[in-house]
């Protein structure tokens, strides 16, 4: 990569990021297959199999940019793509006119997993500013992590399936009900193989994205926060603008709704294997301040979703709930600090 011509690399970096937003349109559509054929619901099939995947191509470029060494680059790459695809929670909010989105997306199963989200953000933040322990270059803070994504996903599969309770049901709620035209006792492991292949891919076009944005780091000496969250970030996070958006053009909000917020719940699973790959010690330790102001910047646009779940407000301005309006101002004033505060 180091020796290709700025124009062939901007075009590289373009086509694997345009074959990422291909396949994750494609595995929108699969998702909601899959969901109504396994009876998984759209808010967990969205939280899981769609916030997985779309999240692969993120979690390759994290890893890559930890194992060379670049700790604020992998850290960077991972919270600013949390805070980019909270914002597109509010961007789809301004296509859904009927309206506010997340006032018809009202699901449990959504509740739960975003605060397990905020849960997960702040481990970071206490092993950033705890005692530098590590195990084989590992912080312990990073095992509790992933053993915590496991439970709080087993939770929300409980929540989904058995809620304690259920949001009160207006003329603008969406229910979660299989597509008509689709057959929910069809096979599903034709449309699940098709799924993996189109993950596979996404992937791979991480790991040249990855390559791409190190090339661009080295050879005009950008900074690594900079590229992370604001140039790979939002390449890798374009799948979730666009099938959150192609799943509200379907009807599917919570698949809509559960696919970011679900997303960005695994996202935090880039931190855990971004500190197994970076072999300098806790990776927690050696990233800077800017890392961790997106971090803050996620969970504090976590907070104000989750509020806004909760709040369910039917109308705001310009028919889109409070809650949107504040996600796009607090994510423009965040790239207005990192670009321009000394």
């Amino acid at each position: 990569m180091q020796d290709l011509s700025l124009p062939l690399l901007l075009g590289i970096f373009a086509l694997a990021g345009a074959i990422v937003v291909a396949a994750s349109i494609r595995a929108t559509t699969l998702a909601d297959l899959i969901a109504d054929r396994t009876k998984l619901g759209e808010a967990m099939a969205g939280g899981i199999l769609l916030g997985g995947a779309t999240s692969l191509s993120g979690v390759v470029v994290s890893v890559t940019a930890a194992y060379g060494g670049d700790a604020s680059f992998a850290v960077s790459n991972a919270v600013g793509g949390i805070a980019a695809q909270t914002l597109f929670l509010g961007l789809a909010d301004l296509f859904y006119k009927r309206v506010n989105l997340e006032h018809a997306a009202a699901e449990p199963a959504n509740l739960f997993q975003a605060v397990m989200l905020l849960i997960l953000l702040s481990m970071p933040i206490a092993a950033m500013a705890g005692p530098d322990i590590a195990y084989f270059g590992v912080s312990p803070v990073s095992l509790v992590m992933f053993l915590g994504y496991l439970w709080g996903v087993r939770l929300s599969s409980i929540v989904g399936e058995r809620p304690m309770w259920r949001p009160v049901e207006t003329s603008d709620t969406r229910k979660d009900e299989p597509d008509a035209e689709n057959n929910p006792n069809a096979p599903v492991l034709r449309p699940a193989l098709i799924f993996v292949g189109l993950v596979a891919i996404m992937g791979l076009s991480g790991w040249v994205i990855s390559q791409v944005a190190g090339t661009f780091i080295t050879r005009y000496e950008l900074s690594s926060s900079l590229v992370g969250a604001l140039i790979t970030a939002i390449i890798t996070s374009l799948p979730e603008l666009v099938t959150t958006l192609v799943a509200v053009r379907r009807g599917a909000l919570q698949l809509a709704v559960g696919g970011i917020i679900g997303g960005n719940t695994f996202d935090t699973l880039f931190l855990v294997f971004s500190d197994v790959a970076y072999r300098d010690g806790s990776i927690f330790q050696a990233v800077g301040e800017t890392d961790l102001y997106w971090l803050a910047t996620g969970m504090l646009m976590t907070a104000i979703l989750l509020g806004g779940l909760i709040l369910r407000q039917r109308e705001g301005p310009a028919r889109i709930g409070i809650e949107s309006v504040l996600l796009i101002l607090i994510y423009c004033c965040a790239v207005a600090v990192e670009l321009f505060a000394p």
